[in-house]
Parts: C-alpha cells; structure tokens; sequence
C-alpha cells in the first residue's frame, strides 16, 4: 500500500446467499457452502459495526459507499437496516455521508419497508425481467410461483413512498426472443434507469447453462433495445450501457466494473464476515481473509486484491489491442472469460461478438446524439428526428 485511499465499493451480504426465491439462472444459491458458518444465518450486529467502521476508515470520503445484496438482503430485516443507519451516523466524520444501496427482488418490501428507505435516502435496485410471462418463467419463489405482479406491486410501492427504483433485468434465453415487449414492459414502470445483466453460466462438462444467453443473441437483444431507447426512451429512461458508453465517448472512464480495464474495487463481506475478491469469485481461491483477523482496507489493498484487479487488463488476448471497441468494453468481465483447452492462448471474452455488434451500431448514433443536445435540441425532438427516419 502507498497510502493513498482509493475509492471502492463494499457490497455486503447480511444473510450471504439466503434467499426466498429460486431463479433458474442464480448463480449465489450455492456460495453457502463456503461460509465458516454450519448454517448461514444474519452477520452480526458486532460485524456489522466492524464492517461499518472499517469501511469509513479505508475509504477516501465525503461519500461512502455501501451495497446490500444477497441472497435476498431485506431477509436480514428491518431492524437490521435501522441499526445500520445508526452506526453509519456514529462513524461517519462530520461533513461525510453514506449512500445506501439495496439490491432486492422485492417480494418483502411494503409500506413501512419503503417509508424507511425513503426517510433514509437508500437507492434501491430491483430485479424484474421486463414482461410478465418472461419474468415468471425464470423468476419463482420457493413454492414454484411467478412472482412479477409481487416485484410490480413493490416497485408501485417503492414510487409511493418517493423512491425510483433501478430495474434490473436478466438477459437471458427467455428475454432475448422478446427484446420489444421487454423493454416496454419496463418503460411502462416509469422508472429512471435500468440495467441488462447477461446470463452466462458454464456448465462443468462443457456447454452453456440453458438460461444463458448466447453472444449473438446478445448482440440482437441490445440493437434493438437501443433502437426502441433512441425513438422512446430519451430523457425518460436511461439504460446503463448506453449510458456508459456515452460518457466514454465524452471523454470519461466508466464507472462500471466490467466496461474498466482493471476490476477489483468491488469486495465482498459474506455473512461470516469472508472478504472475497468479487461477487462472482466468491470462493476459496479467492477470498482475501476474514474482519475479524484483518483490516478491510488491508485485504482491499493486498497483493492478492491487487493481482486479481490487473489481471482484468494484463489477461486480454491480442485481439483486443487491435479491436476499436476495446476502450468500451476494457476486455469485458471477467467470469465470462473462457480459454480453449487446447491451446495456451489467453482466455476470450465470451460476450465479445454481442457488444461488437452493439458498439458498432450504437457509437454512431450515440455521437449524432450528443452532437444534436450540444445543438440545444430536447430529448423530445431528438427522437422525433429519428423517429421519422428508417429503423
């Protein structure tokens, strides 16, 4: 370490990977298994506080910055948020503040669940796959039921109390045959942001999961997400990749993990109290340590944690250097990185031929949009202007 704090995110897990749902394509069901605990249960208040501190003291400040996920995190309960809140308040120097991020599938939000948030300021992200047939078909709970009109109602609930939830929405072999009704399924929650999160699981035997999504299929699935955004969806909702893609074009770095070129400021507290390298490398090569036997800031800034961050970067194969969507994608995520057995060739970005085809069709317009808003032209008459073209 230099000593130099670096901004990061801590993404805890208050119940690890305890959830009330079974979704076909959860990759986080089975990350019990590597908890020191016999029975995964709530982190306790005790670790809580310690993860809170920590958290303040590693970070760089004014904000710091807290994800509840899961699992399903609103599984810990209220009392455990409220608690969270105080602790925040106790460590927090003055002029800091908090940003609290609650990643949910939303089955257990109600009215005083969401007044709390809302007098708290959390974001809240909620995961819902568009329509109501697509979504059920992967997204039940424990008794086998769909679940959409439940996550529905809670966005409902989350926008009476005053909070404008993220939509999170899978892209998988179900939502990529109805990218239309997809998206105009979350256009009609009247919501601000959403995010498309591909499903890409690799079968121990070789082969995709049968709820992963294919890189052509991908690529189809965004182009016309894009299309509908760029005649429907400007200044209405804003989508994560295009946003992204935006602010890289404008001269920014992303603020994604996967797009950057190096990873890593992401960690991972289980329930237990585990530090893991990254929500999709929640097992035991890497995890960083434990809260009770080290600092998260040394775990964060360790040799290991830094290794696995510039691993992104140093592990593209060649094909990436030579590739003009590269500065987009930073050799995308790593988990969907796979090498062929046969050779020693670096592993390739599984997803690459999906955003090849996005970035080629999306940067041009993307450009002729921020050109025509430099103009002074409203999110309105922008689409009218492409409205009135050709898809």
């Amino acid at each position: 370490m230099n000593g130099e704090k670096r901004p990061f995110v801590v993404m805890a897990k208050p119940v690890g990977s305890r959830c009330n749902m079974r979704c076909a394509y959860c990759y986080y069901l089975e990350k019990g298994k590597y908890s020191t605990h016999e029975k995964q249960s709530r982190m306790s208040f005790a670790l809580l506080e310690r993860l809170i501190r920590q958290t303040v003291e590693a970070s760089p400040g004014p904000v710091v910055s807290f994800v509840w996920h899961g699992g399903e995190p609103t599984l810990a309960g209220l009392d455990f948020y409220a608690r969270a809140v105080e602790l925040q308040k106790k460590y927090l120097p003055k002029g800091w503040q908090a940003w609290n991020n609650l990643q949910t599938n939303g089955l257990l939000l109600n009215k005083k669940w969401c007044a709390f948030l809302a007098a708290n300021r959390f974001d809240v992200g909620v995961s819902i796959d568009g329509s109501e047939a697509v979504h059920n078909a992967n997204r039940r709970d424990l008794a086998g039921n769909g679940t959409w009109e439940r996550t529905r109602r809670a966005i409902r609930e989350l926008q009476a109390a005053g909070i404008e939830p993220d939509l999170l929405c899978t892209v998988n072999s179900a939502t990529v045959r109805d990218p239309a009704g997809v998206y105009r399924a979350l256009e009609s929650l009247g919501c601000g942001w959403a995010q498309f999160i591909p499903i890409v699981v690799r079968l121990p035997e070789g082969g995709f999961s049968a709820e992963s999504v294919s890189p052509e299929e991908y690529g189809r699935f965004l182009c016309d997400v894009f299309d509908l955004w760029v005649r429907n969806g400007l200044g209405k909702m804003d989508v994560q990749l295009f946003a992204e893609t935006a602010r890289i074009l404008a001269g920014g770095k992303p603020s994604v993990c996967w797009m950057a070129e190096e990873c890593g400021r992401a960690p991972v507290v289980e329930e237990d109290g585990g530090v893991y390298a990254c929500d999709h490398f929640v097992d035991p090569a890497h995890r960083l340590g434990t809260l009770g036997g080290a600092r998260l800031d040394a775990l964060l800034e360790s040799p290991s944690q830094d290794a696995f961050g510039r691993a992104k970067r140093d592990g593209i194969p060649a094909e990436c250097g030579a590739c003009p969507w590269y500065r987009f994608c930073g050799g995308g995520c790593p988990k969907d990185r796979f090498a062929d057995a046969k050779d020693d060739a670096p592993a390739h970005y599984y997803l690459c031929g999906g955003l090849r085809a996005l970035f080629s069709h999306a940067v041009p317009v993307l450009e002729r949009i921020m050109g025509l808003s430099r103009q002074g032209l409203s999110p309105e008459k922008i689409m009218e202007a492409f409205r009135s073209e050709t898809p």
